[in-house]
């Protein structure tokens, strides 16, 4: 990887950072739109507003800047990867619903949307600017989409090392319609098992995938690229003549940024 593909990225995810800092006053806004509102409208209405929906454990919020991008939020407070919450016997899979709540970009987009172009990302500690766990559910970007395919039948059921777009990830194949058997996180969490200190450094993302054998995923970690990054509200790989998506869809500022401003700000 040269040094200007290092550097340029690099520079534009601190400036994003110190862009988010600036601009975010609330970093509890998610939890309180959902706890506050979504789950409360829902116990006395049978109204999820504002939210898309909400289900056991969890609501479903549209990303307040639109395009086709969902929020996954667990209903109750949990900060983020790095929470024991997750782990806990009996807690829901939140990366499961998230996968059941892709019929919203189908909704957004008009058309039909191919699992493999589906992206699910959860962001590290370091760069997300809400306090509340929550999961982007959008398209993946287009060149992702195109180097996760190519690298599809090398990717086994054992962790091992991929390139993604240019950046280095952990992958692990996964069998099946839906995550409904396997816990993204309890995967992450055993395989670092002597480290789980400091899983709050890493980005996990599970994509689907169309393999030669059948239906199913891959996830990927790492402490590199911000999970989000490697998504694209647009959809441009659900396209029937996708065009690559360009860099400059690498959403730089984190998406959920809008939820603050609006919380903040009123708008």
């Amino acid at each position: 990887m040269s040094a200007r593909k290092i550097l340029l990225p690099a520079l534009l995810i601190a400036g994003a950072l110190l862009s988010v800092r600036a601009l975010c006053s609330n970093r509890d806004a998610l939890r309180q739109i959902v706890q506050d509102e979504c789950v409360i409208h829902w116990a006395q209405q049978h109204s999820a507003s504002p939210c898309e929906r909400v289900g056991a454990g969890y609501a479903v919020l549209a990303d307040r800047k639109g395009g086709a991008h969902f929020l996954l939020i667990p209903t109750r407070t949990m900060s983020g990867i790095e929470s024991p919450e997750v782990l806990e016997p009996g807690a829901p899979n939140y990366f499961d619903a998230a996968w059941q709540a892709r019929d919203r970009i189908v909704a957004v987009v008009g058309h039909g949307v191919p699992r493999s172009a589906v992206g699910l990302a959860l962001n590290p500690k370091h760069a997300r600017s809400q306090d509340q766990l929550h999961i982007h559910i959008e398209c993946l970007r287009a060149d992702v989409a195109a180097s996760l395919q190519s690298n599809s039948e090398r990717i086994a059921g054992a962790w091992s090392r991929i390139d993604v777009a240019g950046w280095h990830f952990d992958a692990l194949r996964i069998m099946g319609e839906d995550l409904g058997a396997s816990n993204p996180f309890r995967l992450l969490a055993d395989r670092f098992p002597d480290a789980r200190e400091t899983l709050q450094d890493y980005s996990l993302i599970v994509a689907g995938m169309q393999f030669k054998e059948g239906p199913g995923f891959i996830v990927l970690t790492g402490t590199g690229l911000p999970g989000e990054l490697l998504l694209d509200s647009t959809c441009a790989a659900a396209r029937s003549d996708p065009v690559a998506a360009p860099r400059a869809q690498m959403r730089m500022v984190p998406a959920e940024i809008a939820a603050n401003k609006a919380v903040s700000t009123g708008t």
